[in-house]
């Protein structure tokens, strides 16, 4: 079902078939590497993926994974780049987040909004305790991100009982020492998971297939701040429909289409 949101020019919907999984795809390869493209992997055919149009085309979207506990996590891609089996005992269904990305030309904060109206849908339909995904900050050098990454590690640490170990070839510690000026070189999309509550791994993965580090990060929804979390859910609610995405009948992982 096509979801639109009042007061904006914004739709969303899941994807529908081959076509729309590319146009995902491509905008995906515009985002991460400036030029057209498609970007995608195994797990594309494993999750949903969210879509956000204007009357133009595509402007946003991410891509969703449904695990009905921590028992699942091990299906997840972060999983494969974090040793995540301290979340293996998460008793609550939980949502993987992953290639989150706005078209240039998406100017305005309603794209933003209209994505998090509509997890905020998912996450109540189907009692998800916990999002996590990858945060990625642009390269492979960390030298820039200094300040950023001493503010993760002073502030924002998963708890010793849910925080992921080393799992990947090349990982940058997340080293504690001036923060000055870290939450400017902190992205976006990691500013608002913090903002909600969120906490970060101990440590950065050097991706250099997508010339991006990023660190695992999650956030528990009964810790979202109150007001936050009204405000998310008066947006889902404002919604013109439901973005329905049932935890069973996903698909096992598949080579790229």
């Amino acid at each position: 079902m096509t979801v639109s949101f009042p007061g904006t020019r914004y739709d969303v919907r899941l994807a529908q078939g081959p076509t729309d999984r590319v146009a995902c795809e491509s905008l995906r390869h515009q985002c991460f590497f400036g030029g057209p493209g498609r970007d995608h992997d195994p797990f594309d055919a494993q999750c949903y993926h969210l879509m956000v149009s204007d009357m133009q085309g595509l402007v946003a979207t991410c891509r969703i994974l449904p695990l009905r506990s921590g028992r699942e996590i091990g299906e997840s891609y972060a999983a494969a780049r974090y040793d995540l089996s301290r979340l293996a005992g998460y008793p609550h269904p939980m949502m993987e987040l992953g290639r989150f990305c706005v078209s240039p030309r998406a100017k305005d904060g309603d794209v933003m909004r209209m994505v998090w109206g509509a997890l905020a849908q998912i996450v109540d339909q189907n009692h998800i305790g916990m999002l996590f995904g990858c945060l990625s900050f642009a390269g492979v050098d960390p030298v820039p991100y200094a300040a950023g990454f001493a503010l993760l590690a002073e502030r924002y640490l998963a708890a010793p009982a849910l925080r992921p170990e080393m799992n990947a070839p090349e990982v940058v510690p997340l080293a504690r020492g001036s923060t000055v000026g870290g939450v400017g070189q902190l992205p976006p999309l990691l500013r608002t998971y913090l903002s909600m509550g969120g906490w970060v791994s101990d440590h950065a993965v050097i991706d250099r297939e997508l010339a991006t580090l990023h660190v695992f990060t999650g956030v528990e929804i009964a810790n979202i701040p109150p007001r936050r979390a009204a405000a998310l859910r008066a947006v889902a609610q404002a919604a013109g429909g439901t973005i329905d995405v049932p935890m069973q009948g996903l698909a096992p992982v598949a080579g790229p289409a």
